[in-house]
């Protein structure tokens, strides 16, 4: 059965993750359904959230390997920012500018119940800030002017019409 990610407009999307306390079997099936997903679509980091669990688990693709982190939290972010156009795989298609920190350091847990610590500069880092932010019900369309915002999403509604049709 292909696992599905939940677009824009799905609920899940927008409620704040609950963590996990214990790790167990089905944190670790939700884990492979996610990077099933991830491989499908093709991207490069995934939430819970974006397969309509509201878990506190994200998934980064690194160096060819898959890194699990349950429960993240920024650690550390540079005072330096970067703005550049970024997508989602919940809003397919859908690119905008949005500013993140050039340099962040994350720590969770992984799998095997152990600490974990990543430091990333550049698309790692704005990945690692994307992901979190989905575990808070924050989309990347949320940092866009409210301009820009409405108009990105007006043409994704369209051409979601366009091929339903």
């Amino acid at each position: 059965m292909a696992v599905s990610i939940r677009t824009y407009g799905d609920r899940t999307l927008r409620r704040e993750a609950s963590s996990v306390d214990v790790i167990d079997g089905e944190t670790k099936r939700i884990c492979e359904r996610m990077v099933e997903a991830m491989i499908r679509a093709n991207g490069l980091a995934i939430a819970a959230p974006q397969l309509g669990v509201s878990q506190r688990i994200i998934i980064l693709d690194l160096d060819g390997a898959f890194h699990v982190l349950i429960n993240p939290e920024i650690i550390e972010h540079s005072d330096e920012c970067e703005e550049r156009d970024e997508g989602c795989l919940s809003v397919p298609g859908a690119y905008g500018p949005v500013s993140r920190a050039s340099r962040v350091r994350v720590r969770g847990t992984g799998l095997d119940g152990k600490t974990v610590e990543i430091e990333g500069e550049g698309l790692l880092a704005r990945a690692i800030q994307h992901e979190i932010d989905h575990l808070d019900g924050v989309l990347f369309v949320d940092h866009l002017s409210p301009a820009r915002r409405e108009s990105l999403l007006r043409e994704y509604a369209r051409k979601r019409k366009e091929a339903a049709r």
